[in-house]
């Protein structure tokens, strides 16, 4: 294996990583998670998504900012999952917190067999999951349009049915989270993601249906979000 220094391992614009997430990088290099960091995919408000190379494999690394990130709107999320009642609100903790619930709600996800990044691991406000796509990144619904809308559109619902089935609601479903991988749905950004358990569940999975039947309807698909909603919590749950 190639040999770098600490400072070609994470050589970066300056200023997107504090020293924090510096040695949190070089700690999951050490444990052999990924090799290096290649080009940054997309930065944003409350994180930045790095494209990462483990062997010939590609991964995405996830890393919320610690000093940028909005802890009260997660704290106002997140205080209410019954998994984070204990959470005090402290601003590394609730990002740390926050990490550990999306990687949590990924993990999920994956057991039940839904078509998402796998986990791999995570550290502090450091998620690291599998790479969609093939040499290109997988694109988002809104710019891939798929082949048959209808097939696409039920995909997505039966989905949806699953988690709730299961106790998970995605919580921020839109054709913003969703990538379109060879004409199947594959679903991103767990963060928002809660147990059914949470007061406000049912306000967001039915918020997850309306943005769905909504971006749909401009396919020709003709669906009723409360309809859905009612169908699929009339389900009794698993768990």
């Amino acid at each position: 294996m190639t040999q770098y220094t600490y400072q070609e391992r994470f050589k970066t614009n300056k200023g997107v990583f504090d020293e924090f997430t510096h040695r949190n990088l070089f700690e999951l290099q050490s444990r052999n998670i990924f090799d290096f960091l290649l080009s940054p995919l997309k930065v944003g408000k409350e994180s930045n998504v790095f494209l990462a190379k483990k062997g010939k494999k590609y991964l995405i690394i996830k890393i919320y900012r610690l000093q940028n990130c909005d802890f009260n709107k997660m704290y106002d999320y997140i205080r209410k999952d019954p998994r984070y009642e204990y959470l005090k609100k402290h601003r590394r903790d609730i990002i740390f917190a926050w990490t550990q619930r999306e990687h949590r709600n990924l993990l999920k996800a994956h057991e039940l067999g839904l078509d998402i990044p796998k986990p791999i691991a995570w550290l502090h406000n450091i998620l690291i999951e599998e790479f969609i796509g093939d040499k290109e990144p997988a694109p988002q619904l809104k710019d891939a349009l798929p082949q048959n809308p209808l097939k696409f559109f039920e995909k997505i619902i039966r989905d949806i049915t699953i988690l709730y089935q299961h106790g998970l609601i995605h919580g921020d479903l839109s054709a913003f989270n969703i990538l379109n991988h060879h004409e199947k749905p594959y679903y991103i950004d767990f963060s928002q993601s809660t147990l059914t358990k949470t007061p406000n569940s049912e306000e967001l999975l039915h918020r997850d249906l309306t943005n769905i039947v909504q971006f749909f309807k401009k396919q020709g698909i003709k669906a009723d979000a409360e309809e859905l909603f009612l169908k699929i919590t009339s389900i009794k749950k698993t768990s």
